[in-house]
């Protein structure tokens, strides 16, 4: 009987003990939370500070999914203010369409009709920079300092140059209008413009036959994307073939881009040499060398200021350090870190510090800066007046070419 009755209370107790565990609720992520500690992963698994900013990570992911979180802007404003937490500027969250800007920006690609613009400090005009080569706006004839008037019936005075672009950009086999006037001429013509897959020109070259004893290859480079290292190097044999003696690199206002993008390039100018060094999380080195033969051993100028930095100054530093240019200009920016991009569900983007970097020489240039081997000091100067006579650091570069002591004297 008593055994009868230990078998009933048994029973008893696993009936009881599993309607609550039935009846126990299961919590459901929201889209919300799940974004953000998605977030919250990515940065544990790949910050370089492994302290994140002398704080507990796992807290901080704590407080946060405690606010609300209902909606994407809810959301997003939530990672924004805990990657914030890091006191980083450089990891932070990229909604959607920033997110694709950049990869458009990196993959060297994008669509439109092809015209790069800027607007003129004198005349304070929406102006066309140059058209892209084989671009809707070159076959249709539009020109180098052209002005543009009206964007799809939009006074062009009225639009900021980020709202202009955007509006002259768009999906391919969509129609653009544009309303242009030349110089020294008073009509007014109307473009109605297929947008198309356009080749993002990284490069702009030219030959310098100023001196006619020294002709020297101008190359300013103004991003750091997938396709700049075959766009320069392009443009190096072009120069050569032309007879430059010397060449000119100007990463002046180029913030950078992709790293493998600065190490190649680098890779142009050097013969075997390190180019650079990360150090990651653990402070474990790595290097980038070069390990070939250099496209050109011809002498080499380089042009950086306080706008050069990320690739750019791992190139500026890579060609100093390695002896095998001269830095001409203004301190550089002094971003020495190393992001990596990752790409979240909602198609949002979330950059990420991985490493920083050391020049070849081990100098730690964040938030320091490169120094140039000849400081040349020069007030803003418009697209329009690079490498004509207001650019003294250009007329600096031209005079170290030539080896005229005198006027590099003056200028240092």
């Amino acid at each position: 009987m008593f055994k009868k009755i230990q078998l009933v209370l048994l029973v008893v107790f696993f009936v009881i003990c599993s309607c609550f565990v039935n009846s126990s609720p299961v919590y459901a992520y929201t889209e919300g939370e799940k974004l953000l500690m998605q977030s919250w992963r990515l940065v544990n698994e790949a910050y370089l500070d492994d302290s994140f900013n002398n704080q507990n990570w796992w807290s901080v992911r704590t407080t946060f999914l405690k606010k609300s979180l209902q909606n994407q802007e809810e959301t997003y404003q939530a990672i924004s203010e805990m990657l914030g937490t890091l006191d980083d500027p450089y990891t932070r969250l990229l909604p959607p369409r920033k997110y694709q800007d950049l990869q458009i920006t990196t993959s060297g690609e994008l669509s439109g009709i092809g015209l790069q613009i800027s607007i003129n400090p004198d005349t304070h005009q929406l102006e066309v920079v140059t058209p892209l080569p084989n671009s809707p706006a070159e076959l249709a004839g539009i020109k180098p300092r052209d002005q543009v008037v009206s964007i799809d019936g939009i006074d062009a005075e009225t639009l900021t140059l980020d709202e202009a672009a955007n509006k002259i950009r768009g999906e391919v086999g969509t129609t653009v209008q544009i309303e242009i006037k030349s110089q020294g001429d008073s009509n007014i013509k109307k473009y109605n413009l297929q947008r198309d897959r356009l080749a993002l020109t990284s490069v702009i070259s030219k030959l310098d036959e100023s001196n006619p004893n020294y002709h020297i290859g101008y190359l300013r480079l103004n991003q750091f994307s997938g396709s700049a290292t075959q766009d320069l190097a392009n443009a190096i044999v072009k120069l050569q073939k032309e007879g430059a003696k010397g060449y000119i690199l100007d990463l002046r206002n180029n913030p950078g881009g992709l790293l493998q993008a600065g190490i190649e390039i680098a890779r142009l100018w050097l013969a075997p040499s390190t180019v650079v060094y990360t150090v990651n999380r653990q402070g474990i080195y790595g290097s980038y060398d070069a390990d070939g033969n250099a496209i050109t051993d011809a002498p080499l100028v380089v042009l950086i200021n306080g706008g050069s930095a990320s690739a750019s100054e791992i190139l500026a530093g890579a060609l100093q350090d390695n002896h095998r240019a001269k830095l001409i200009g203004e301190k550089s920016f002094g971003k020495g870190l190393i992001q990596s991009l990752f790409e979240l569900p909602d198609g949002a983007g979330i950059a990420i510090t991985v490493a920083k970097y050391e020049t070849p020489a081990h100098h730690d240039i964040n938030k320091k800066g490169i120094a140039p081997d000849l400081n040349v000091i020069q007030e803003p100067i418009s697209y329009f007046e690079i490498t004509g006579e207001k650019d003294q650091q250009y007329q600096a570069a031209v005079d170290y070419l030539i080896g005229d002591k005198n006027k590099i004297l003056a200028k240092g």
